[in-house]
């Protein structure tokens, strides 16, 4: 059987991958399917402006296999997909009637796609999104129940993994004067830098919104560098907290730390660059280990299965996950990155 990448290096065997206009609202959109394996494809949309379509079409692909992967890795009975709707340009804000149209494309789906939110959306355009189908999920929901707005839970997992990661790679029982360099102090990286501020650790923001980052710095006595320059920072942690491929053979070899663990997708630009960071000896944490926490949350409110209590047990069990991984790692010789994928794909049938 010959397998066809379609154009893009990226798919993998994807069950599907649905391209959606609409005039009327100025909808374009892509929903990436990689598998249903375990359940139905569940994954966040995003809205973004991209430099061409072929673009959107990649991220959504990478951004699916990573939700299979996350899903799987977090013992969750769902398989994974990803939305992505194109913003026109830089700094756009998405509209009722895209955010409709958007609801009615998932439907045509038949629950084959669960949506949630992610980078551009909120709680609020999830809400809208319900009205037009019910394969939706991070809505707003009762005190001690699952689900509503998954950040919060995203930054609590990689708070966890950070902490696991400091006391593998730096022997540190505590975070206290350990140097964290975050880059992206949105939802995600602001909640982990309050945290990780709260232990006492040592802390260094960048950001796009440089104000935000200002802020911040301000509010938690934490330094500031500029987003070009945080990864090659000289620290002891850096943890990647925005978007994707940022790991790159170039960025690998300006890095001045021991440890690398961030809630950002798709931090590897490529397999290759996990065994450069593994040939360099620095410890990472794979991205869907570490970041599950926010769709462990949206998960179980869709599911229906457990509530906030349920939800911060599974959290709770992401370091364990991680240091399987690492261990893995340290017998076997092979990055941790790739042992990730290998278990990932062993508990969605693809191995």
């Amino acid at each position: 059987m010959i397998m066809s990448t379609w154009g893009f290096p990226d798919f993998d065997d994807h069950e599907g991958v649905h391209l959606f206009t609409d005039s009327k609202s100025g909808l374009q959109a892509v929903i990436a399917v990689h598998s249903t394996n375990l359940g139905p494809a569940a994954g966040g949309v995003r809205f973004w402006h991209y430099a061409d379509s072929d673009r959107a079409i990649t991220d959504a692909l990478r951004l699916s296999r990573g939700m299979s992967f996350k899903n799987a890795m977090a013992g969750l009975p769902m398989g994974g997909g990803k939305g992505v709707v194109l913003a026109a340009k830089p700094g756009d804000t998405i509209s009722t009637a895209q955010l409709e149209a958007f609801g009615r494309a998932v439907d045509s789906l038949g629950g084959r796609y669960v949506t949630a939110e992610d980078v551009g959306m909120s709680e609020a355009s999830m809400k809208i999104i319900a009205t037009m189908t019910r394969h939706v999920s991070g809505l707003p929901v009762a005190a001690g129940s699952a689900g509503g707005d998954p950040g919060p839970y995203t930054a609590h997992g990689v708070y966890l993994g950070v902490k696991a990661a400091a006391k593998r790679g730096l022997g540190a029982d505590s975070m206290k004067d350990v140097h964290v360099a975050i880059q992206g102090v949105g939802s995600v990286g602001g909640g982990l830098a309050r945290l990780l501020a709260r232990d006492g650790a040592r802390l260094t923001l960048a950001d796009v919104n440089k104000d935000r980052a200002k802020a911040l710095a301000v509010e938690l006595s934490a330094e500031v560098a500029a987003t070009d320059a945080i990864l090659g920072l000289k620290a002891d942690i850096v943890s990647p907290n925005a978007l994707g491929a940022i790991l790159t053979e170039e960025s690998i070899a300006a890095l001045q730390t021991t440890v690398i663990a961030g809630g950002a997708n798709n931090q590897l630009a490529t397999r290759e660059d996990g065994a450069r960071l593994a040939a360099r000896g620095i410890l990472y944490a794979p991205d869907y280990v570490i970041n599950a926490g926010g769709i462990i949350n949206v998960g179980l409110e869709y599911l229906g299965q457990g509530d906030e209590a349920e939800v911060n047990a599974r959290i709770a069990r992401i370091p364990e996950r991680l240091v399987e991984v690492w261990d893995e790692s340290d017998r076997s010789g092979a990055p941790a990155s790739d042992v990730a994928d290998m278990i990932a794909k062993r508990l969605i049938g693809r191995s």
